[in-house]
């Protein structure tokens, strides 16, 4: 969870502006409202990841815990695809020829990816197409909130490589989002989920036109990015640290969390915009 850190504040330059970002494995593309964009764009294998695209994606969200210029990040994939996961070439094929103690690097690395983008404080928002398959899946899940299209097709494809269903986080994170029996039957058969059952199940929050998809995030992104930045990633920090306290603690959390942003001058420019009965306008601080 971070504070805005205002120009003259010592402490201003060690937080490192994303505004300038340049990408090499993935488009970034960023407003001045605070929202950010970040496409993955290898439309032509279906957006597949790399072992540079994974490292630069997780140091990329790493780096956000920082970036005070950047309220929400958008996700999403060029060509009316998401991602198709890992390459099959560029990843599967050398995974069969390392060692165990290589093998364990990846396969910390791509779930370093996971806990970067949940433990970054910036809402994220994926604007989910077509293909959303394997580690393609787990970024999906990853995400806070997730918007897809009718031909959205969701697959944790794990065990039609011969692995298992566990990975990246799955076996944790799927579960919460659309129940243990239905996650047990997608991690086991590796079937696609369609966009109807992901709508119906909690997995996408809204279904839109596929035209319209990225349209639909970047705005919803916007309207986030307005409102109060330190209160949504106080919102995201609970709700990520919540899910291992039992109620009383939660409870308890939750009062200190609110406790905090009442001290934040976002709570006093929202009564005193109700009080003058004007529409309130957040400095994220």
């Amino acid at each position: 969870m971070k504070h805005y850190i205002g120009a003259t504040n010592p402490m201003h330059a060690q937080f490192d502006a994303r505004a300038s970002y340049q990408a090499r494995h993935f488009k970034w593309d960023y407003d001045t409202t605070g929202v950010a964009t970040v496409t993955l764009n290898r439309p032509e294998r279906k957006n597949p990841l790399t072992f540079d695209s994974y490292a630069e994606l997780r140091d990329l969200f790493n780096g956000l815990r920082y970036a005070t210029d950047v309220k929400v990040v958008v996700l999403t994939g060029e060509g009316g695809n998401f991602s198709s996961g890992g390459d099959v070439h560029d990843i599967i094929g050398p995974l069969t020829k390392m060692s165990m103690p290589e093998l364990l690097e990846f396969t910390r690395m791509t779930g370093d990816l996971v806990k970067a983008m949940r433990n970054c404080p910036q809402p994220v928002i994926g604007a989910i197409d077509g293909t959303c398959a394997g580690a393609g899946a787990m970024m999906a899940l990853a995400c806070d909130l997730r918007y897809g299209s009718e031909t959205t097709r969701t697959a944790f494809l794990f065990t039609r490589v011969g692995l298992a269903g566990a990975d990246m986080g799955a076996c944790a994170l799927l579960p919460r989002v659309i129940g243990q029996g239905r996650a047990s039957e997608l991690l086991f058969t590796g079937r696609a989920m369609t966009a109807q059952e992901g709508l119906a199940w909690g997995f996408f929050n809204a279904l839109h036109d596929g035209g319209e998809l990225l349209v639909v995030a970047q705005s919803i992104a916007a309207e986030l990015a307005a409102g109060p930045t330190f209160g949504h990633a106080m919102t995201k920090t609970m709700l990520q640290q919540e899910w291992a306290m039992t109620i009383e603690q939660a409870i308890e959390a939750e009062a200190q969390a609110q406790a905090i942003c009442m001290q934040a001058h976002d709570f006093r420019r929202a009564y005193e915009a109700f009080a003058a009965r004007q529409k309130p306008v957040f400095g994220g601080d």
